[in-house]
């Protein structure tokens, strides 16, 4: 899972393992409220809840319970109760064609932001089919990533972002997610009626770090439309980082998604009216290459986009 980063995700693993925030900020050396902070910004940025109540037990929520069992970092110190973990089953039936063995793994790989759109109707395919588990690999956002786990046979169904339909990886249109700029509401773009490409081009930026995957692709749409920034002055994924300063107006800052659309909610910050949009980020689905072969395969795939 590259995009959140790995301390966060490390400190989401010493959660789960430790079972309460208390004993994991004990166990870790660190505040409680440092605990609170990291956990906050590692759901803004994944777009869902990993936990239901950090107060008390740390009790996973279903996606929660989903994302830790993809995680390697909990490899090695997985709890023996992921079972425990009680979901309420969805009613709604989803008949699919008898499976060739007992009990068929569909394996889905996805960023986590998709897996977090996705995640209901996952639940209820794979409540409505008791002969068949639903695995997640967190770890793909490109077709190129796509690309590999499919043709490994890694994953059966894969979703990735691109700009376009790649030419190499047959696939299908999801949906799309808009790339926005976001300033601080006292930043003089953010006070603008109208923000052009060059206004942009002459103010800094803030940008997720060097080694997230997820800049590159945001990098990508803003290339396309035209929009470079100025330098950067703030390179981080800690998300809390990057939100003060914003409001401080040290610069803007753009996102699409789940993030894109925390920020357009907060005191504080504001989108920045733009004189042409900027492009798209698709969402699309491949299949592997034996996928006509397994029915429960093509028809978690066409479910998907009920």
């Amino acid at each position: 899972m590259d995009t959140p980063s790995l301390r966060q995700l490390d400190i989401f693993a010493q959660m789960v393992a430790a079972g309460s925030i208390t004993r994991c900020a004990s166990d870790m050396g660190v505040s409680v409220d440092q605990i609170a902070r990291d956990m906050a910004s590692l759901e803004m940025r994944l777009g869902y809840r990993l936990f239901d109540d950090l107060t008390g037990a740390a009790r996973l929520t279903p996606a929660g319970r989903k994302t830790a069992q993809a995680m390697t970092l909990l490899s090695q110190d997985a709890p023996e109760d992921w079972d425990a973990v009680q979901v309420d089953p969805p009613t709604l039936p989803v008949p699919v064609p008898a499976p060739a063995s007992p009990r068929q793994t569909i394996t889905l790989a996805a960023p986590a932001q998709v897996f977090g759109q996705v995640q209901d109707a996952l639940s209820t395919f794979e409540a409505a089919n008791d002969d068949i588990a639903i695995a997640l690999d967190l770890h793909v956002l490109s077709s190129a990533d796509a690309a590999r786990a499919l043709q490994s046979g890694r994953a059966d169904i894969a979703y990735f972002y691109a700009l376009e339909e790649p030419a190499d990886l047959p696939s299908r249109y999801g949906w799309s997610e808009p790339v926005s700029l976001y300033a601080g509401t006292n930043h003089p773009l953010a006070r603008a009626d109208v923000v052009s490409r060059a206004d942009i081009a002459i103010t800094p930026a803030l940008a997720l770090d060097r080694s997230n995957a997820m800049r590159a692709i945001i990098e990508a749409a803003l290339v396309r439309g035209r929009a470079d920034t100025g330098p950067v002055a703030l390179e981080s994924d800690n998300m809390f980082a990057i939100l003060a300063a914003l409001r401080e107006g040290a610069g803007i800052f753009a996102a699409f998604g789940p993030l894109a659309r925390d920020l357009g909610r907060m005191d504080g910050i504001r989108r920045l009216a733009l004189d042409m949009p900027l492009p798209a980020v698709e969402i699309r689905q491949a299949l592997g290459p034996r996928a006509a072969e397994t029915p429960a395969v093509e028809a978690l795939a066409k479910f998907l986009f009920l």
